[in-house]
């Protein structure tokens, strides 16, 4: 594949809800451009960006991946990114090396939650947008209906540039509105015709829609527009390409990936009205002021790329794909990283399409490749000259939503797990992995039940680790509510010397979390040489409560009395005493179980209010306020709510808000649990 010029290079994210066909239009694209000599399926995974085995095995993306796609002179990357929202990091990997959006949508289902969410990633992104209507030959699918609900959703810049070809209820073709031809298709023959007789009539008002999109780009063309002036070929394209850049006008294309009908046509479409890397603004900041700087995008300036996707094999090491802004990436070069203050030695590099890598002597501006091995970098670094010293914007990832603990199968597995793991998050950074120092569990926290199932099968396929998931552990805590005052006396006798403590402990609740010790002793009975010794057998006792072997907390000790004998007493017989006196004072205290309180905020779209507000109530939480949200359209619940109810909250408001719902869970604070929640957990422990 040979260098273009920025000019003639489009950078287009493919975008949808899972199952709109993103990677058939993808595929059907290659095949078209003789990229492919076959036309890829699905569900036979043999399509080029859905080349991953648990792609392939599942039958829908996961990752982001790029195919090239050389038409009529021009190089299109075409980013085709995951549609389920536990993969949502994909699509943000794949936003960031766009300049533009195709969001792909079914004619048959419409306007998905999906479709919503890719959109307002596209605005945020600040990038021109172009929809298409796949699947328009299913038998339900209904063009004007779909057309109706996006205007409805994302407003009056949706423009169709196609309307389909009906004959007896079948899609045979379609009327480009903007050249006012026609085609047929015949089989997998394409036919240019006139607009068929009556048609016109149907499609005058969407012509004359796109009219009056043209005339608002300009004040002459609405000058002209007004006096009943016929535009011009060149004026009306001129005028879409700067309406699309502007974000006034959304062209809409139709046809079916599938079976490879309207997709020439949108290709075209993107050559002609989506913008080029060079028309794009990148602002960037300086490595050391964080002063903002605009970037120039050319081959002629020194290089600036950033590395917008990792993928982690255990064989080839990891491959770092790149977007460059300015100047070039050489194979055999060094690179800085002013994220992480080194430089890179950069190896061969490569152009990418799907999995197939294809050594090339340089990626100039503008365009996508990949390089390996790189040391540090990780995705959403810069690589830039050290002259250029400056950082363009990251990636921002969502935190996860859902924690599951992982056990090995296999004894002695531990440490793979662990190292596979971290190689799976430089490939997935929506995922993490932590450490329960308390209830001894690692932990994989991902975006849902889907999610965490992928990386553990990615774990044992890649790097042949297996393991179980379960729920973690919630970290309860014990204390107490009466004031009691024990003894405690170990003495033991055997030959030589003996052991000898005994202690008078008083037992209350405390003000602070930790354990509070204090002394009262009068005359010594117990000497101060040994304070630090019962100090230590309470602190290490505190470690287990008395009711279900959980930390205590808000505890008060008071050391008040106690013997010793100056023989056989020493600092172990002491701590043993403290302890014994500790097992009796807390059962006699009225121990109780703490359970932890998160603040919840969620935001969901106020239809659902009232059934968000009775799930919450089923968990056991406390309304603390509602109303309006900073996001547009949601309104927020807030509440407290107990720890142990929320593990699969991601996935059940998932399933409440039709993915429409997000929220916001933290640790808060501790509370004494009700009796049946208590016993509960008391009874669980003893098993």
């Amino acid at each position: 594949m040979k260098n273009y010029q920025m000019n003639a290079i489009r950078n287009v994210v493919v975008m949808g809800h899972g199952k709109c066909g993103k990677t058939t239009l993808t595929e059907a694209m290659l095949f078209n451009a003789g990229a492919t000599d076959r036309f890829g399926k699905v569900t036979d995974g043999t399509t080029t960006t859905d080349y991953d085995p648990e792609e392939i095995k599942r039958q829908f993306s996961i990752s982001t991946a790029v195919a090239p796609v050389e038409w009529k002179d021009m190089k299109y990357n075409i980013i085709d990114t995951p549609g389920f929202f536990d993969f949502v990091g994909g699509v943000k990997e794949g936003l960031r090396a766009a300049d533009s959006a195709l969001i792909v949508l079914s004619g048959r289902s419409g306007v998905s939650v999906g479709t919503e969410h890719v959109f307002k990633y596209a605005k945020t992104r600040g990038i021109p947008t172009m929809f298409f209507v796949n699947k328009i030959d299913d038998d339900h699918a209904d063009y004007q209906k779909v057309l109706e609900q996006m205007k409805e959703v994302f407003g009056k810049a949706v423009t169709p540039f196609v309307y389909p070809i009906q004959e007896n209820g079948e899609f045979k073709g379609f009327v480009d509105i903007v050249d006012m031809t026609a085609r047929r298709y015949d089989g997998k023959h394409r036919v240019e015709m006139d607009v068929p007789e009556g048609m016109a009539e149907t499609v005058a008002p969407l012509r004359e829609m796109i009219m009056e999109a043209v005339a608002d780009t300009d004040e002459e063309l609405m000058m002209k527009y007004f006096e009943g002036e016929e535009f011009t070929v060149d004026e009306i394209k001129g005028a879409i390409r700067k309406g699309v850049k502007d974000g006034s006008i959304y062209p809409v294309y139709c046809g079916s990936g599938q079976d490879n009908i309207g997709v020439r046509s949108l290709m075209d479409g993107i050559g002609k009205y989506l913008p080029a890397p060079s028309e794009i603004e990148e602002i960037a900041r300086v490595a050391d002021t964080a002063e903002p700087v605009e970037l120039v995008q050319s081959s002629e300036e020194t290089t600036a790329a950033i590395v917008f996707k990792t993928i982690a094999d255990p064989y080839v090491g990891k491959m770092s794909l790149f977007r460059v802004y300015s100047g070039e990436i050489k194979g055999d070069s060094v690179l800085y990283n002013p994220n992480k203050g080194v430089n890179e030695k950069i190896g061969k590099v490569y152009t990418i399409c799907g999995k197939k890598q294809t050594e090339i002597g340089k990626i100039t501006a503008g365009d996508i490749g990949c390089t390996a091995k790189l040391d540090k970098t990780q995705t959403g670094d810069t690589l830039c000259e050290k002259s250029k010293n400056i950082i363009l914007s990251g990636i921002e990832f969502p935190d996860p939503v859902l924690s599951m603990a992982v056990l090995p199968k296999a004894k002695g597995d531990e440490e793979k797990i662990v190292s596979g793991l971290t190689k799976l998050t430089e490939e997935d950074p929506t995922f993490s992995i932590s450490n329960n120092p308390e209830t001894k569990q690692t932990l994989i926290n991902g975006q849902g039940e889907q999610h965490i199932d992928v990386i553990v099968s990615k774990l044992k396929a890649k790097y042949g680790a297996d393991v179980i998931l379960e729920d973690p552990i919630v970290p309860y805590r014990e204390t107490i509510r009466k004031k009691v005052t024990v003894e405690g006396k170990h003495k033991k006798q055997s030959g030589g010397h003996g052991q000898y403590g005994h202690v008078k402990i008083e037992f209350e609740p405390g003000i602070s979390e930790d354990m509070i010790f204090e002394e009262k002793v009068f005359g010594g009975s117990v000497p101060k040489n040994y304070f630090p010794a019962v100090e230590k057998g309470l602190r290490d006792s505190c470690q287990k409560g008395v009711l279900a072997g959980y930390p205590v907390v808000n505890l008060k000790a008071t050391l008040l009395d106690g013997s010793y004998h100056p023989v056989d007493s020493s600092e172990m017989a002491f701590k043993t005493a403290a302890s014994l006196a500790y097992k009796e004072g807390l059962s006699k205290a009225d121990p109780v179980i703490l359970e932890p309180l998160g603040n919840l905020k969620v935001y969901i779209p106020e239809n659902i209010m009232g059934d968000i507000i009775g799930d919450i109530n089923k968990r056991r939480g406390q309304i603390m306020g509602m109303g309006e949200s900073d996001i547009k359209g949601l309104n927020m619940v807030e509440a407290e709510v107990p720890m142990s109810e929320m593990f699969k909250y991601a996935t059940d408001l998932r399933s409440m808000s039709q993915g429409r719902g997000i929220f916001k869970f933290e640790f808060s604070r501790y509370e004494q649990a009700p009796q049946n929640v208590a016993d509960k957990i008391i009874e669980n422990a003893k098993k």
